[in-house]
């Protein structure tokens, strides 16, 4: 055990209660909206990091690159399409979901605002949209503990199971305390973290293979590592990666916060460069790794082994860090995702009928937030439960394949209805989770089957059902027409 890497890494879990607390003690009573929306005043900053940073959990840092190190330049294009999806989102979703969050009754939650997009009244689609969030995000934050566990083993010997509770321990205590601001402001410091480690350790590992230093050689790699052709599956799957983020709640409610189109603008340039930065050093760190490192027993542990052969303690601990910023920059705001949509689309309108005050309805969503942590340290700690990027994949399709559809129709689709958008949800979710449990020998990521059948069922239910009412389609009209700001 390194002794200055676990002074580090105590500073940093001091450094990320802190904002919890600044922010708990500097907040007024802002409500669910403060609370959970941080009152729509994130700078272009903040709001492009924590977008980010909750998007590339630990599975950057440890699952990509343990991809890339055992099996080549094939599984790069998970990346691609991850690259592709994150900047069209930004460009064509963000400032149409802004503007239409605030016409559609200032909602503050994707299943909020999907249904105040048709003005009714039916909760049907808030309650199915609130399961599937507390079921696809409990296996989510289960991926980040995991990673929290298996970096503690691996560097200090610590046992796993005990890493992962205090990890969730931390993670719930500034959750609890400063909600979307200080979730937000954790991202930020965590994404600039994140890429500094990935920029670094690359870079110093080439003039280390340059000097002669390295176990292995790229003559040692196998014939095919190079080529990222070698198999249709893997790029169609890769591709496919990229529709995630259309449906992706804890991302693009970011998109909501934002102060102005403005700040969007900026954020958007922000984030995407960000993003593309961090895939393109992942994938380096694969294959930079193999070559440093020649044949290693658990590829996941690529990015540690290789930050500790190079660097000092003190250098590594900061370091090894981003491992930890990367886990729980995602946990949290998948916590706080799942809080908002149970708080704000079940237990409000439905179980209290509309009659919670916000400080009942703040104290339901810090409920959910420790019941799905609980849950996900014991998914996490359970043998059998999959890898960081096992888990990752599993969550992001059900998402992908349910929300993306529905979200994206919803923006630029005059005739969607109601009837359409709970069909493409349902169907997405069902698609996916049936083509996982039956399908995934065939190769095809699960993701790309429900998200195609979300969109067909969705268009088929809407055509077959009766046209939304005008004072929807005005709806639509006033947002596209620019007249929100």
């Amino acid at each position: 055990m390194r002794i200055a890497e676990l002074i580090v890494f105590c500073c940093y879990f001091v450094f990320m209660l802190g904002i919890g607390v600044f922010f708990f003690l500097r907040s007024k009573d802002g409500g669910e909206k403060g609370y959970f929306l941080g009152g729509r005043q994130m700078g272009p900053w903040v709001s492009a990091l924590s977008a980010g940073a909750s998007d590339m959990s630990a599975w950057v840092l440890m699952g990509l690159p343990a991809s890339i190190y055992a099996m080549g330049l094939g599984q790069a294009w998970i990346a691609i399409g991850l690259g592709i999806g994150y900047t069209i989102s930004w460009l064509v979703m963000a400032p149409r979901l802004r503007k239409y969050s605030i016409a559609a009754n200032d909602s503050i939650t994707i299943p909020q605002y999907l249904t105040n997009r048709f003005l009714t009244s039916n909760r049907a689609l808030q309650i199915i949209s609130a399961v599937i969030f507390l079921v696809a995000y409990t296996i989510y934050a289960a991926s980040s503990i995991k990673a929290c566990g298996t970096l503690f083993n691996t560097v200090m010997g610590i046992d796993a199971t005990v890493a992962m509770y205090l990890a969730a321990a931390i993670i719930i205590s500034y959750t609890f305390l400063g909600g979307f601001s200080a979730v937000c402001w954790t991202d930020f410091f965590q994404g600039l973290l994140m890429l500094g480690a990935l920029l670094i350790a690359p870079i110093f590992a080439l003039f280390v293979i340059n000097g002669g230093g390295a176990v292995g050689s790229i003559a040692a790699l196998p014939a095919n590592y190079w080529n990222p052709f070698t198999n249709w599956k893997d790029i169609v799957s890769g591709l496919g990666w990229g529709l995630g983020y259309f449906g992706m709640p804890h991302i693009i409610i970011r998109f909501m916060s934002l102060r102005s189109d403005k700040d969007l603008k900026k954020s958007a340039k922000i984030g995407i460069t960000w993003t593309v930065l961090i895939l393109i050093f992942s994938v380096a760190a694969g294959v930079i790794g193999h070559i440093l490192l020649g044949e290693i027993a658990d590829s996941s542990t690529v990015f540690i082994q290789m930050v500790r052969k190079l660097f000092p303690a003190i250098i590594s601990g900061l370091l090894l860090s981003a491992i930890l910023a990367a886990a729980m920059s995602t946990a949290d705001s998948q916590l706080l995702a799942s809080a908002s949509a149970f708080a704000s689309d079940v237990y409000k309108p439905v179980i209290r009928k509309d009659k919670a005050s916000a400080k009942e309805m703040l104290w339901a969503g810090r409920f959910v937030v420790l019941a799905i942590s609980i849950v996900a340290v014991l998914i996490a700690s359970n043998p059998g439960s999959g890898t960081i990027m096992a888990l990752v994949e599993n969550a992001w399709g059900v998402f992908g394949a349910a929300f993306g559809p529905a979200i994206l129709l919803s923006l630029f689709w005059r005739r969607f209805n109601f009837a359409g958008a709970v069909a493409g949800i349902v169907t997405g979710a069902v698609v996916d989770i049936l083509w996982l449990v039956f399908l995934k020998g065939l190769g095809i990521y699960e993701i790309i089957p429900g998200f195609i059948a979300s969109v067909i069922v969705a268009v088929v239910v809407t055509l077959a059902t009766k046209a939304p009412e005008k004072e929807v389609t005005d709806l639509f009209d006033k947002v596209k027409n620019g007249e929100i700001e």
